[in-house]
């Protein structure tokens, strides 16, 4: 336990200097020079833990170990390694870690699988860059088409094409994966919540995550002088966005159920301290247990942003993502509880409020996921930490999880 402690925090470290914002947390945005850096150390463990490592078209990662068995498919372990701005070290690299150290295992123990085992590093989870967020997953299964991949631009206007081309990845690689080639798919992720480090609990077994959906909210005005525009002649972007996002949380409060509405992002143009905003594009984030609802908060958002289009207001509502409630795996669920106990890890079955990768592959392939505990609850922020030891323990869950799924029919 102790070496598989020591290469997991070798591992968060290194990974935590692949940042644009050394200090102030992890930013590592997708195909960033930071990306680059980080995916350039992750194939290379790859290939030192014996793995055959391949790039997708949208510059997911995947390493290798071949099954006795003929074109059989993956159980597959992973997780992402983009980070929203400032965040932390954990969310996402201390799943990709922790596959790392499965393989590691495998190779360690001199292990060949009937099936084939892969680690998987995904791309552009959080949405930080081009929006909408599970973007490697999406594409991976087709959810993300060849045209809307490309039509993608960041806040500078830079394609997804050209980004990726900017740090020597391949667009034109293939792209999406047949699902007949994925057997199964373990993911690790901290908890980003409080509940495990409350109840002092080390592993939790997740049973479902959240439905949730992205828009994209776009208010135009005109712009003008901010000292010559009288008040009853403007036209203010601004004004009319910041009172409907003041009455949204008001929305979520109605539908109740454990139901949460956030505005995360805010553009405003052309973001002048004496010019009065034309145009404000902001996200409006929707998530609930219930299905219902989020078409229901959805619904009434819609209403809400159309409202506001009068007076020489315009206003303009577009969705960028929307994923179901989702129940993972019974079987795998059943298998990780069974692997803890052996291992006399403590465990608790628990639901996910965010969204995961797993959500977007759980349609097309059984998968399976374990939380381990956040300090203080906290994510999404330089504080976030998750201690090395609950990883190692996840590990050993997976590594035993792994080698009767790899040997399974």
């Amino acid at each position: 336990m102790v070496e598989l402690k020591e290469s997991i925090e070798n591992h968060i470290n290194q990974i935590s200097e692949y940042t644009a914002t050394p200090g102030k947390g992890t930013t590592r945005l997708t195909y960033s020079q930071e990306d680059l850096k980080t995916r350039n150390y992750l194939k290379g463990k790859m290939r030192e833990y014996g793995l055959q490592v391949r790039e997708d078209g949208f510059g997911n990662i995947f390493g290798k170990l071949e099954g006795t068995l003929k074109d059989a498919p993956s159980v597959m372990v992973g997780s992402h390694f983009d980070s929203v701005p400032h965040g932390g070290s954990y969310d996402g690299p201390a799943g990709v870690v922790a596959a790392l150290e499965v393989a590691g295992l495998f190779a360690k123990n001199n292990l060949t699988p009937r099936y084939p085992l892969e680690v998987v590093a995904l791309v552009e989870e959080e949405g930080a860059r081009f929006g909408g967020g599970l973007m490697g997953s999406r594409g991976m299964v087709g959810l993300l088409g060849e045209g809307d991949f490309q039509n993608l631009r960041d806040q500078n206007g830079v394609s997804t094409v050209e980004a990726m081309t900017e740090i020597g990845l391949d667009p034109s690689l293939p792209k999406k994966r047949d699902p007949k080639t994925m057997k199964a798919f373990l993911e690790l992720h901290i908890e980003q919540g409080p509940i495990l480090e409350e109840k002092e609990i080390p592993i939790g077994v997740v049973e479902a995550i959240v439905g949730l959906t992205q828009l994209e909210v776009t208010v135009k005005g005109q712009a003008g002088h901010a000292g010559t525009t009288p008040m009853d002649r403007r036209a203010d972007a601004l004004v009319a966005a910041a009172s409907i996002i003041g009455r949204l949380p008001e929305l979520a409060r109605e539908a109740g159920e454990g139901t949460v509405i956030t505005t995360g992002r805010l553009n405003v143009f052309p973001n002048g301290a004496n010019v009065i905003p034309d145009q404000v594009v902001f996200s409006v984030d929707i998530r609930s247990g219930k299905e219902e609802n989020v078409l229901n908060v959805i619904e009434k958002t819609k209403t809400l942003v159309h409202s506001y289009s009068k007076n020489r207001i315009q206003t303009s509502l577009e969705q960028l993502l929307y994923i179901q409630p989702k129940e993972l795996n019974r079987g795998i669920r059943s298998l990780l509880k069974e692997k803890s106990e052996a291992l006399e890890i403590p465990y608790c079955s628990i639901n996910s409020g965010a969204g995961h990768d797993a959500m977007v592959l759980s349609d097309y392939t059984d998968v399976g996921m374990l939380f381990i505990p956040s300090k203080n609850g906290l994510s999404h922020c330089p504080e976030e930490w998750s201690d090395s030891e609950d990883i190692a323990r996840a590990v050993g869950i997976f590594y035993e999880t792994a080698k009767s799924l790899t040997e399974a029919e």
